[in-house]
């Protein structure tokens, strides 16, 4: 599944260079799927208080980085190794890294430019950053307290507000006006292609755990 979204975002990523390409942008800059995204963006308008919220709001996500960084910091501290830190621990470093990589790379080399300057500004807007942050790693934290907790409400508490969370964040950024709505869908994407893929390799460190136990 992972492979197959990735490989859904690579395509998508293509025909939005390709598909109904316009200088309907700042400053007459290409965007692709150029009606739907006009079409949508003044269906939406723009709502600076709306991107703003969601823009402080971005800081929840962040806050969940550090908290698992501060969990892995401490076991390496206690347990003196980094190979004896959790496998899905080291693994969701490693995720996060990818997150924030996808995130530098689009940046150094832009897409297509945001429909309206921010603080005077032309800035990236494929795939949406923000969006691609809260779908990044919103959902490691329910899979994470599902995998840790042994409380059936604190697991349905933490799904819950991952769930409202992600797609309050997401309608938000999206009728903000401050992406088009192709920059959105990409994120989407990206997000739940990589996530896929960490859980996939998660499974893969306790299968190899398992057998190890079982031989020893």
């Amino acid at each position: 599944m992972g492979t197959a979204l990735l490989a859904a975002f690579g395509l998508w990523t293509a025909l939005v260079q390709l598909v109904d390409v316009r200088p309907v942008g700042q400053n007459g800059t290409d965007v692709g799927f150029a009606a739907f995204n006009v079409w949508f963006h003044g269906l939406t308008g723009v709502h600076m208080v709306l991107y703003a919220i969601t823009d402080w709001l971005g800081l929840v996500p962040v806050a969940v980085c550090l908290g698992f960084g501060a969990m892995g910091a401490t076991q390496l501290v206690r347990r003196r190794s980094l190979f004896a830190v959790d496998p899905d621990l080291l693994l969701l470093g490693v995720h996060y890294v990818l997150v924030a990589a996808a995130y530098l790379v689009f940046e150094a080399f832009p897409i297509n430019y945001r429909p309206i300057p921010i603080d005077g500004v032309m800035e990236a807007s494929y795939p949406s950053s923000t969006t691609l942050l809260v779908l990044g790693v919103m959902p490691t934290l329910a899979y994470q307290i599902a995998r840790r907790s042994k409380s059936i409400q604190a697991k349905v508490a933490v799904v819950a507000f991952v769930a409202a969370f992600s797609a309050l964040m997401v309608a938000g950024r999206l009728v903000s006006g401050v992406h088009w709505a192709t920059d959105i869908a990409g994120s989407v994407l990206l997000a739940a292609g990589l996530f896929a893929m960490y859980r996939y390799a998660v499974a893969q460190a306790d299968a190899r755990l398992t057998t190890a136990r079982l031989e020893g």
